[in-house]
């Protein structure tokens, strides 16, 4: 089964926005070992008769004096300009040849300089000046890379009568409609990746290839796709559309009908108003970031069953234009982000599966008792940047959230941490807030708790209750910077390992401040107001593990006496002796 967590982040970040590698899933090039290498060129490697290597050796001219043998030439990375037809033409055992990186002309590639090539496999042309394709390659062909050229025109032939091509990189040229043939891809109908990204189309290419996997047609001007487009492409997996100029309108209810084999769609940075209509039962992606989208009606994707990943960021979704029943179909929903959207409440009626949910950037203003009644397998809840106020978390609004473990409120307008939070949290981040005071109350059993960030608060070390860290007891990470600390607080969890303190008022350090801590690696407390006269003479006294102390931006340069591990430590701003 596919792993679909990975191959979101592999989507989140464009996969294939490079050429691909050298060493394709294809079948490897044979080398006969044990040939003469007297005719290997100036500058060049072979480690067989049949392998060339001359990258990045500056070449200016194509190399002439190369076996007739010569199975795999890599001439990528050098300054050629022209391929002399009568040099290539007599490689006639050539499979691999890779220009990738040069300064190729299209006049500088003649059309019969591939005419004798009849094995060539895999023909590397990215990163050159071609305006134009080569009028005919050999049949041959497996993989053909042409992109980040200047490319305007293909031709019927370039691609067109390849039964064994299977991938065209086409990304990152200048092509138009106009100058992509109807019939480019007649009789190569075994093509499964076509990438048409970052170019000018304004329509989807005509008579696609029909055992296409994944296409992209991604960073173009495509502004409307008829209902046809797509009818042939039934095995289709993976389909980019991002940043174009899709409306509503320029989108047939019946476009995506047929592509029941369409596991990832990308419609993200359009101009949707609404989901579009008739998307394909079997999406497990789906994007639909930076449009206009407004509402979530009853019928916009419950069709679509097999849906894990809902991706709605940066639109215009009100959550009284959410449907109560939205979600209701959707029984393997488990990511959804709605970040980035004027939502002033939580969605009603969240899928019941869902395990992330991204709420952060909105205007939402309060969490009522019943916001997360039915989210049981919720892991991940980010609300920080919204509106919140502690007046108006309904202290039970966590109750049912038995395996959260990840929970962002910062940059809201918190004075308190909330009641009720789950003991399953091991990472609770409410920085950026008002927080003046904490309780022991509110902390209470959270033995899962790992990491608590709190810098950039209003917290005082008399606000800070007596036994607080006790219900802590698994802490590995205390960040208190940019609060009003005056010093260092006590009774620190003994498996606390990172403490940040940087940005407060502290002025002393005693032998006892860091007594409970036995465990820690890194202590910051830059920009205190720290002196020599308040650091006490045994303050990091047996803290054996420490491997990070930054006493920078303090008033005095401060001498300290460690012992034990002074070799890894990080002496930021302090002298040592041992």
């Amino acid at each position: 089964m596919v792993k679909w967590e990975s191959l979101l982040i592999v989507c989140l970040v464009t996969i294939l926005s490079t050429s691909p590698a050298f060493s394709d899933n294809e079948e490897e090039l044979s080398i006969s070992p044990g040939h003469s290498l007297a005719s290997c060129p100036f500058r060049c490697v072979c480690t067989s008769e049949a392998t060339v290597d001359c990258s990045g050796v500056d070449l200016s001219s194509f190399p002439s004096n190369m076996s007739a043998n010569t199975q795999h030439l890599a001439l990528q990375n050098n300054r050629l300009e022209d391929i002399p037809s009568e040099h290539l033409s007599r490689l006639t055992k050539l499979r691999m040849l890779n220009l990738h990186n040069n300064q190729l002309l299209s006049r500088g590639v003649p059309d019969k300089a591939f005419k004798s090539l009849k094995k060539l496999e895999y023909l590397y042309l990215a990163n050159n000046k071609l305006t134009v394709t080569p009028r005919r390659l050999p049949d041959t062909l497996r993989i053909a890379d042409f992109a980040s050229n200047h490319l305007k025109e293909v031709f019927t032939l370039t691609f067109g009568h390849k039964p064994k091509l299977r991938s065209i990189y086409l990304h990152n040229n200048n092509l138009t409609n106009a100058g992509l043939p109807k019939a480019m891809f007649s009789g190569s109908d075994m093509v499964n990746i076509l990438i048409l990204s970052n170019n000018n189309l304004t329509r989807v290419p005509e008579n696609l290839p029909p055992l296409l996997i994944q296409l992209h047609l991604q960073n173009n001007r495509i502004s409307k796709i008829p209902k046809s487009a797509f009818s042939n492409l039934e095995q289709l997996r993976e389909l980019y559309l991002q940043s174009n100029s899709l409306s509503n309108a320029g989108i047939n209810s019946q476009t995506f009908s047929k592509m029941k084999g369409m596991e990832y769609l990308d419609l993200s940075s359009n101009n949707l108003t609404k989901i579009p209509e008739g998307l394909p039962p079997n999406i497990v992606i789906l994007q639909l970031g930076k449009n206009r989208i407004t509402s979530i009606s009853k019928h916009s994707i419950n069709k679509i069953r097999n849906l894990e990943y809902l991706l709605l960021q940066n639109n215009r979704i009100t959550a009284s234009r959410i449907h109560k029943d939205a979600f209701g179909k959707l029984r393997k929903l488990h990511t959804l982000h709605i970040f980035n959207n004027p939502l002033r409440k939580v969605p009603p009626s969240l899928p019941r599966r869902i395990s992330s949910l991204m709420l952060l950037h909105n205007a939402i203003e309060q969490i009522g008792i019943n916001d997360f009644v039915s989210t049981y397998y919720l892991t991940d809840l980010n609300l920080s940047y919204n509106k919140l106020y502690s007046a108006r978390i309904h202290r039970l609004a966590f109750r049912k959230l038995r395996q959260l473990e990840r929970l962002d409120l910062s940059g809201n307008n918190l004075t308190l941490l909330p009641s009720g939070l789950p003991a399953s949290l091991t990472a609770l981040k409410i920085q950026y807030n008002q927080i003046n005071q904490l309780s022991a109350k509110v902390l209470l059993n959270m033995k899962a708790l790992k990491e608590l960030h709190l810098h950039h608060n209003k917290l005082t070390i008399g606000k800070i209750a007596p036994g607080t860290w006790k219900e802590v007891p698994n802490l590995k990470l205390l960040d208190l910077g940019y609060n009003d600390l005056s010093y260092i607080p006590p009774d620190l969890p003994e498996s606390l390992e990172y403490i940040y303190l940087q940005n407060n008022r502290i002025s002393t350090i005693t032998s006892d401040s860091f007594i409970s801590v036995s465990n820690i690696k890194v202590i910051v407390l830059r920009s205190n107001r720290l002196t020599s006269a308040g650091v006490g003479k045994g303050s990091f006294k047996g803290l054996q593990y420490l491997q990070v102390l930054d006493l920078t931006g303090n008033p005095e340069y401060i001498s300290i006496f460690l012992h034990g591990n002074t070799r890894s430590l990080s002496q930021a701003g302090i002298t040592t002796t041992a």
